[in-house]
């Protein structure tokens, strides 16, 4: 247990670090005879590194993927020394390239420039550091941007950089009929037999079940880890991790024509209970998560069943309707479920006009996080 003493929250976070753990194990079965990394980045999406991290490392997982260097240091911190850690976002500009070497944190270099600083660190101290070539294939983010480009960087100073890691990105894996797919596909092939020594990475956790399986030596999931579908046109093949609770503060009955939220973009059809809820976007909560006039929103869960959010949220409060519920179910302190076992996170944020790695990564500060691994028998508050 935490000695972290017992803070009350309204909204609290359920983490089952268990779920985690199996679809890692899931998404590592897949990537065989490959091997599964584990994206860690933007706070292991959101539900904690500090609990996630170790958890992914008890269920096998080795290499670790961070956006930052920041990251990288935290994620340092929680892992064993032998965890393998790539830093996504390269060579940062103002950064020092000791600090990757001295943390054991490989970069994802992408660009002449950042080879060429990565090199001279290896001059001045004799030796190479572990790194990854990042190749764009059609992001046109980061990256180099062509096999020649990353070949004649390579000529010039590649001897000296240790790479170990060949990798890209796609564009637009959760559409598997997108034509980019296969295109990215063949220009990463070139690149693999242009550098046939390099272990190649590509596939991310919905390319990964792409029908041309393109998981090459290392996986990268990171949204399918945490309970997020890699495959939105299917059935969700993965264990939700995080399920989100908020309490109702305070319920009232407004009469068919009155409104609720600002600008008074919902109206009542009927003599209607709503409940106000603890929650609202300066808790990460989509201000369109309610239902308007011209277009519904999201549903929650209370007592078992399916109410829809209504009106604007606002900073701290948002409102269901609960009309069709019992008056004793619906009360102050009673508590809903805004996504998890009961309400699919992809659901609940496509009914609130965005995307569930935006749900995620956006859970407020304001939220308890409760960490539980029935296995273990333990229970963790933070």
């Amino acid at each position: 247990m935490s000695d972290a003493p017992f803070e009350p929250a309204p909204g609290c976070v359920t983490i089952d670090l268990d779920a985690l753990a199996d679809n890692w194990l899931r998404l590592a079965r897949r990537a065989a005879p490959g091997r599964s990394g584990a994206v860690v980045k933007a706070d292991a999406y959101g539900i904690g590194l500090d609990k996630a991290g170790p958890a992914l490392w008890s269920a096998g997982a080795r290499v670790f993927f961070v956006a930052q260097l920041a990251e990288g240091l935290a994620a340092r911190r929680f892992l064993p020394k032998e965890a393998v850690i790539y830093v996504l976002n390269g060579l940062e500009k103002d950064a020092d390239p000791a600090d990757y070497a001295r943390n054991a944190l490989r970069p994802a270099i992408g660009s002449a420039e950042e080879l060429q600083r990565w090199s001279e660190l290896a001059a001045r101290h004799g030796h190479t550091s572990p790194s990854a070539l990042h190749l764009d294939t059609g992001m046109s983010r980061l990256g180099f941007e062509s096999l020649a480009a990353l070949k004649d960087a390579m000529a010039r100073c590649g001897a000296a950089i240790g790479a170990d890691l060949l990798m890209s990105h796609f564009v637009s894996a959760e559409i598997p009929g997108d034509p980019i797919n296969a295109e990215q596909i063949a220009l990463f092939d070139a690149a693999r037999a242009a550098f046939p020594d390099l272990p190649a990475s590509l596939a991310n956790s919905s390319g990964m079940f792409l029908a041309a399986q393109p998981i090459y030596d290392l996986a990268r999931p990171g949204y399918a880890l945490y309970g997020g579908n890699p495959t939105p046109a299917a059935r969700n093949p993965m264990r939700p991790v995080a399920t989100l609770t908020v309490a109702i503060q305070q319920t009232r009955w407004i009469e068919a024509g009155e409104t609720c939220g600002y600008n008074a973009q919902w109206t009542a059809r009927r003599r209607s209970r709503l409940a106000t809820l603890l929650a609202g976007y300066a808790d990460g909560l989509p201000r369109g998560a309610g239902a308007s006039d011209a277009k519904p929103g999201a549903e929650i869960v209370i007592a078992g069943r399916r109410c829809p959010l209504v009106g604007r949220a606002s900073m701290d409060l948002c409102v269901a309707d609960v009309t069709d519920l019992p008056e004793e179910a619906a009360g102050p302190g009673v508590r809903a479920e805004f996504f998890g076992a009961a309400v699919d996170l992809d659901d609940f944020a496509s009914r609130s006009g965005t995307i569930g790695y935006q749900v995620l990564t956006g859970l407020g500060r304001r939220y308890r996080r409760e960490y539980f691994s029935p296995r273990l028998a333990t229970r963790q508050e933070a």
